[in-house]
């Protein structure tokens, strides 16, 4: 293996992903990608139901937990983390949401300029190939593959009949002018199987571009510096610790939760915090691992006799089976759903000029993470507060680059988000009270009798967890407690940026992939020096010849 590249990705998710394929595009450049875990290539990644099988397990998954946490009882939380090329893009539930506009036009009115949502919008279309929809607020053509669900599950029009029967507005594209309303989800799939970050961006070309080095089962353990520059990393690989120096840029792709550890294993971060553990510092930049954010989110269940719901049975078991040769045959039907196929963005008040909280509505019984299965079938609806206000931290277990970070997400340490999610318990009730869906549900597992505000504030304690969306660790701005500029570059460093989730300054009111795609590909403009703005016409020849060089999709 070559010791020295131009640049150097650590992480190999949705942002390094993005990055690696898009600088490897120029023939002149060197790229190594770094990833932990393995190549995100087999059926549990391809087969979008399989996903139930690394979610709650430590398959493809860093499974992390939290430490325990005040405002949910005590309890400690789970955080699963993509570890394999792709990163969370591989075992996520695939659903392709945005985000408000808002919430770009709030990062640029934050000082963080280029950002707001006409800046960002560009990025968003060349990401994306979007099998329905050609507006302009969508592109056509790009890597991403977006598409309508191919499960042909009815219980996606029972969920759209009992939001009419609410009273609630639809929506059949959540990324559209209006975010507001019940709809069907969109995902990142192509034919039926899942399209990662990977899929998209870099599998088709690792072995194709002489200039592209992609190493997995490679765990980076810290920064090396030279002064103030970043100049190299330290990768551990099959037992062995090696040195890859990089000549013009390292760029951090590791996440909300490793990317701040990995800036503090290497000297780089609060001035205590590397006091406390014996860690020489570099630059003191008390943001790191600060302003933590995440959706706290609960799950309604329900048990249901009916089969186009998923769960465990014999007649579910006999039906799978029927529905794996469908899958084989067409790449439709059961073993094609993300589960949450429904979802919405929902006003819990009048005078709200946008959502407040997000619906996925899932054909599957969903207890603990799925860490918990009974027998029978059932459904589950999500509710989540889109802009939590409290703050949480990632902080150093230990100065072992092994050890897992300290994830303190801080879920309804503020008393104003406990108050919200009763009034969204409320209104998500509501929705699955109505016929279309009442009819079908033959018991309600943890809400039946939950009633007052108080028995709602009790539960909401009890089962609240995450939704799978912690941005902010590393956040972009220019107050002493930003950690990155708008150019993504650390502050105080050279030759060191971030592009993954924890620059965002605020968490988005949405899923936070394609977000994160988006910050990907704006990112590799930035470091190429093009501007704030990408040319439509670069963007439809860059897309083009994504498109065409795709790799074919092969599900073992």
């Amino acid at each position: 293996m070559k010791k020295t590249f131009d640049y150097i990705v650590v992480g190999g998710g949705s942002g390094g992903c993005v990055v690696a394929g898009r600088l490897s595009e120029d023939p002149d450049v060197s790229v190594c990608l770094l990833e932990a875990g393995g190549g995100g290539q087999s059926s549990l990644v391809n087969i979008p139901a399989a996903m139930v099988a690394m979610v709650p397990t430590s398959v493809n998954n860093w499974a992390f937990d939290t430490v325990p946490q005040m405002g949910l009882e005590g309890r400690k939380g789970y955080q699963p983390r993509g570890k394999a090329l792709g990163g969370s893009s591989a075992i996520n539930a695939m659903i392709y949401v945005r985000g408000h506009q808002w919430d770009y036009d709030h990062w640029a009115a934050l000082g963080n300029t280029g950002w707001g949502f006409k800046d960002v919008l560009p990025y968003f279309r060349r990401s994306e190939h979007n099998e329905r929809i050609g507006n302009h607020l969508h592109g056509r053509g790009g890597p991403l593959w977006v598409s309508d669900l191919r499960s042909d599950n009815p219980f996606q029009q029972r969920f759209l009949e009992a939001a009419r029967e609410s009273g609630l507005p639809l929506n059949d594209d959540f990324n559209g002018e209006e975010q507001e309303g019940v709809g069907i989800y969109q995902v990142t799939q192509k034919h039926g199987e899942r399209c990662s970050a990977a899929r998209a961006y870099l599998l088709p070309y690792v072995g194709v571009r002489n200039n592209l080095t992609v190493e997995t089962r490679a765990q980076v353990q810290r920064i090396l510096f030279e002064g103030t520059r970043a100049v190299a990393v330290e990768v551990l690989q099959n037992g062995l610790v090696r040195t890859l120096r990089a000549r013009r840029e390292v760029i951090l792709a590791a996440g909300a939760f490793q990317t701040p550890q990995l800036l503090m294993l290497s000297g780089v971060g609060p001035k205590e915090e590397l006091q406390r553990h014996g860690i020489p510092l570099l630059q003191d930049l008390p943001g790191v691992g600060q302003n933590l954010q995440d959706h706290p989110d609960f799950v309604f269940v329900y048990k249901t006799s009916s089969l186009d719901a998923m769960g465990v049975s014999l007649a579910g078991s006999t039906r799978m089976l029927k529905e794996a040769g469908r899958f084989r045959r067409e790449r439709r039907g059961m073993l094609t759903s993300n589960f949450a196929e429904g979802g919405a963005f929902l006003k819990t008040r009048e005078g709200l000029d946008k959502p407040d909280i997000q619906l996925h509505f899932v054909v599957a019984p969903v207890e603990d993470h799925a860490r918990k299965l009974r027998l029978g079938h059932g459904l589950s609806c999500h509710v989540c507060l889109l802009r939590p206000r409290s703050r949480g931290t990632v902080s150093l277990a230990s100065k072992d680059p092994q050890a897992a970070p300290l994830i303190d997400p801080a879920f309804l340490q503020d008393p104003q988000d406990l108050e919200d999610m009763v009034a969204a318990f409320r209104l998500t009730r509501r929705l699955m009270q109505a016929p279309a869906l009442a009819n079908w549900i033959t018991r309600d597992l943890y809400t039946d009798g939950v009633d007052t505000d108080e028995q709602i504030r009790t539960v909401l304690r009890r089962r609240t967890d995450s939704v799978y969306h912690p941005v902010g660790t590393c956040r972009m701005g220019d107050d002493p407690l930003a950690v990155v500029d708008a150019q993504l570059r650390v502050h105080g460093l050279q030759g060191l940026r971030i592009v993954d989730a924890s620059v965002m300054p605020t968490l988005v009111g949405g899923n936070t992939n394609a977000p994160t795609i988006m910050i990907a590909e704006k990112a590799v403009d930035l470091i190429r020096g093009i501007g704030r703005v990408c040319s439509s016409a670069r963007t439809e020849t860059t897309a083009t010849t994504e498109n065409n060089n795709e790799a074919s999709y092969v599900v073992a």
